[in-house]
């Protein structure tokens, strides 16, 4: 990610569920670019760890509590002055068919992945508009944009954030407040495992699933269900979130970057003979 240093510069931002995966890599790429971030995550121990290793700061954040959002802001407040960007990343995901998908289950993904990123905005737009305005950038997916097998849940929770990015943007443009959706096409490989621990047997494809995310990131997806025919990186997704935090995309607000390998540019079918062999 060499070439980023001052994109960010002066800049402050929060990371939500920066403690690992693609908010780690978010983390990294941000730091590298000149901004001080502060982590904001439930996983203590591996927070600390990168915040060591990124030359940032950790504090314990559960995303659903709204006084503990409205401590962490009162902490960067005091700290630090301002606040720049929001970077909503923290999420869980539940793989189970619709029909065997109970409320409980439901309901948890929402209040992390819709519930806590509205209570994050809604606890972080003072200090942003009393620092001159800022950039909200949410991690949705591709599930923002398409659906899933075995994915009600998820899908519901990333479809709604990406709606809710539209309304922040429109409301906040007029204090100079931005607000963007980063849709990653394969994400966390951790989280997934995660999930396939909890409902496995669930998911119709799941041995495909678990062979597609038990490679190392960047490594090619045989066979190739892509034209970039590889998975996407942590640092893949981080370089789009710094586009939305930095100024150059200052007229930039309530779209969403698809980072997908070309996945959702059509169907990946090959005319047999006539192209995937040259």
């Amino acid at each position: 990610m060499g070439g980023t240093m001052s994109r960010l510069a002066g800049k402050v931002a929060i990371v939500t569920g920066g403690a690992r995966g693609t908010g780690a890599g978010i983390v990294e790429a941000f730091v590298e670019a000149g901004a001080t971030v502060i982590i904001a995550d439930v996983l203590d121990d591996r927070g600390q760890v990168t915040a060591v290793a990124t030359n940032s700061a950790y504090r314990h954040l559960d995303v659903t509590d709204e006084a503990a959002w409205i401590a962490l802001v009162d902490h960067v407040r005091s700290v630090h002055g301002r606040l720049d960007v929001l970077v909503n990343n923290a999420a869980i995901l539940h793989l189970q068919a619709l029909v065997d998908t109970s409320v409980e289950d439901f309901d948890r993904v929402l209040r992390v992945n819709t519930i806590g990123p509205f209570l994050g905005i809604k606890a972080c737009l003072p200090l942003l508009i009393d620092s001159g305005g800022g950039s909200i950038v949410n991690i949705g997916s591709v599930d923002s944009i398409s659906g899933t097998p075995c994915t009600s849940a998820y899908t519901s929770s990333k479809f709604a954030l990406r709606g809710l990015t539209k309304v922040v943007a429109i409301e906040h443009g007029k204090h100079n407040i931005r607000c963007n959706i980063v849709c990653p096409g394969g994400g966390s490989a951790e989280m997934v495992m995660e999930a396939f621990a909890r409902t496995g047997a669930a998911f119709p494809a799941g041995e495909a699933a678990r062979r597609e995310v038990s490679v190392d990131s960047g490594a090619k997806v045989p066979p190739p269900d892509r034209p970039i025919a590889r998975r996407g990186t942590a640092a893949d997704f981080a370089m789009a979130a710094v586009y939305f935090a930095s100024d150059e995309s200052s007229f930039c607000s309530g779209t969403e970057l698809v980072i997908d390998g070309g996945f959702h540019s059509g169907q990946f079918v090959d005319v047999p003979g006539l192209w995937m062999r040259q």
